[in-house]
């Protein structure tokens, strides 16, 4: 496809090992950058290094910032007491996106599955039980994924966190607005029948 020019099959193969991403669009991503002109193609190759050097994990909350701590546990404003629990930061920011959770975060960075060799270990648990030690955390809300590996952590952490007297709840997962029930799995009905509330 790149006609044997080694630094352009070499990107093309950079871009093919980002996710989700194919061989055919990265070769199109990798002429994109090449028709870029110089000023451009280096903004763009800075902006990768800058953010790669720049960005780390919040020491609190694990959740990504390129300042001491994230925005979200400097805000004062935000309610101390209550702590979300999600798998990324990718998370944070859907989550953030409805302007209506003002409690804090947790980011635990991956999910528990043996059959991956991720245990609790890999993850960022223990902090998290650190922090719902402190007398002003009242609620632990698990916003892990409905799958298997997002249930079975949940009910992990839970385990955990249930000791010290912290109220731990779960999101409602249920029916999408325009679903069939037809099609919906057990699971998701299930989840719509816990969540249900009063009209």
């Amino acid at each position: 496809m790149a006609y044997n020019i080694p630094s352009l099959e070499n990107l093309i193969d950079k871009f093919a090992s980002l996710p989700g991403i194919g061989r055919k669009t990265a070769a199109r991503l990798a002429y994109w950058i090449l028709a870029l002109d110089k000023k451009d193609a280096e903004d763009f190759a800075r902006a990768i290094t800058d953010a790669h050097e720049k960005v780390h994990q919040c020491p609190v909350c694990h959740n990504l910032t390129d300042a001491g701590k994230c925005s979200i546990c400097s805000d004062p404003g935000r309610d101390q007491s209550v702590i979300c629990v999600v798998e990324s930061p990718r998370d944070v920011n859907a989550i953030e996106k409805t302007r209506e959770y003002k409690g804090l975060y947790h980011v635990i960075h991956g999910l528990i599955s043996p059959m991956d060799g991720i245990g609790p270990e890999q993850l960022y648990i223990k902090d998290l039980v650190v922090r719902a030690a402190n007398d002003q955390t009242k609620e632990i809300i698990m916003a892990t994924n409905p799958t298997v590996e997002g249930e079975s952590t949940a009910i992990y952490i839970s385990r955990l966190i249930k000791p010290l007297g912290v109220k731990v709840t779960r999101l409602a997962y249920g029916m999408p607005v325009g679903g069939n029930l037809e099609y919906a799995d057990e699971v998701t009905l299930y989840r719509a029948l816990e969540g249900r509330s009063e009209l």
